[in-house]
């Protein structure tokens, strides 16, 4: 654990507070793709199959429980609550996620750290949370205007995971055997994603004015 790591599992926690103030405040979730969130569920649930195999601190077993959960939890709400659901842009959240789940499973299998079930699934789970945002940055586009906290939402996502990176940086200076170059490039493609929506948070927060996307 270094400040970077903690700072990064902060500002992921603080994205999903955000997501279910969202949600649960305003009884709408306009603006979110419900297909990201799928991803999203689908990259915490692969894994921490080591939940209750390898225990490592306290910490870190509730961190996993709490990403699983309200990952779970926010796409149960997006689909079956007769609320927040009818306000889903089901018209603009078109995005082929599958293909991105079989391509991001293809190469886990081909590129690994060890050929066994846990490591091929945390492979799995490393490729698709790079990738996972590109239907909520898709769905955006197409809408144009982004409210408040679903801009603070997508903020601090990409915070989350440039956090990460000067996480590896640090442990790659710190630790004789740091091995996780998967995770390294993966952050790296993922963090380049939010490149352009960065821009135009920063653009909006500069002059003051709602953030809108060129479609």
């Amino acid at each position: 654990m270094n400040i970077f790591r903690l700072a990064g599992d902060m500002t992921h926690l603080i994205s999903i507070l955000v997501l279910l103030l969202k949600i649960y405040a305003t009884k709408s979730c306009s603006g979110i793709s419900l297909k990201t969130q799928i991803l999203y569920a689908t990259v915490f649930l692969a894994r921490y199959l080591d939940l209750f195999t390898d225990f490592v601190s306290v910490y870190n077993s509730v961190m996993k429980v709490v990403f699983i959960v309200s990952s779970l939890a926010i796409v149960w709400c997006m689909r079956f609550d007769r609320v927040v659901s009818r306000s889903y842009d089901r018209d603009l959240d078109t995005f082929r996620h599958y293909f991105l789940v079989g391509g991001s499973f293809v190469l886990a299998l081909i590129v690994h750290e060890k050929f066994t079930i846990q490591e091929v699934f945390w492979a799995f789970s490393i490729y698709l949370e790079a990738v996972a945002i590109l239907p909520q940055l898709v769905l955006l586009q197409r809408s144009g205007n982004v409210d408040n906290l679903t801009g603070q939402y997508v903020f601090f996502l990409g915070a989350y995971r440039a956090l990460y990176i000067l996480n590896w940086i640090y442990r790659y200076f710190t630790e004789p055997r740091f091995s996780r170059w998967i995770s390294c490039i993966s952050g790296l493609v993922q963090t380049a994603l939010y490149a352009d929506f960065f821009y135009y948070y920063f653009i909006s927060w500069k002059n003051n004015a709602k953030l809108k996307l060129p479609a």
